[in-house]
């Protein structure tokens, strides 16, 4: 049976393993650590999944800024990555955790964002479209980058999308 826990539940090491498992070791190249980079995980906004004390799943959020072209700063939640073991890969956990983010965030009234497919992350609220003229620090797909807007937000088309530094846990 898989349950969820706080991210302090399981070594960073274990964590990171897992990361290299389900993206590869050359995942911290890819634009999303560039987004992050200086941050630490929102610690209620992150979990690992494991199955009978092993871990088999884990998502991180992070804390981020949009910068608009009129220098207003928007703060926001980057969430991801949400990775699964391969050997536990189509069994719901990436869904569960999802889930149970999307639901902390509609209780905080908290908007997020992530890079990610949006046919899979539309259940979840995440929008394509609306944020695919954010610049972000390294290259890719606009309609990857998904917004899952607070009730009542208003988020520009343009700006710049970088690592909250001043909302850090560090």
């Amino acid at each position: 049976m898989t349950t969820l826990h706080p991210l302090s539940q399981v070594t960073p090491a274990a964590i990171e393993a897992l990361l290299d498992a389900a993206f590869g070791a050359d995942r911290h190249g890819r634009t999303a650590y560039a987004v992050r980079a200086g941050t630490e995980a929102v610690a209620d906004l992150s979990y690992v999944c494991l199955d009978n004390q092993k871990l088999v799943g884990s998502l991180q959020s992070w804390p981020v800024v949009l910068t608009t072209p009129d220098h207003r700063r928007m703060p926001l939640i980057m969430v991801g990555p949400v990775a699964v073991t391969p050997e536990h890969q189509s069994q719901g956990i990436g869904n569960q955790m999802t889930r149970v983010v999307a639901q902390r965030l509609d209780l905080a009234g908290v908007s997020a964002m992530m890079i990610g497919d949006p046919e899979y992350y539309e259940a979840f609220g995440f929008r394509s479209g609306p944020a695919s003229d954010w610049s972000l620090p390294g290259p890719v797909e606009p309609e990857r980058i998904l917004l899952r807007a607070a009730s009542g937000s208003q988020w520009p088309t343009e700006g710049e999308l970088g690592a909250d530094l001043l909302r850090s846990e560090d």
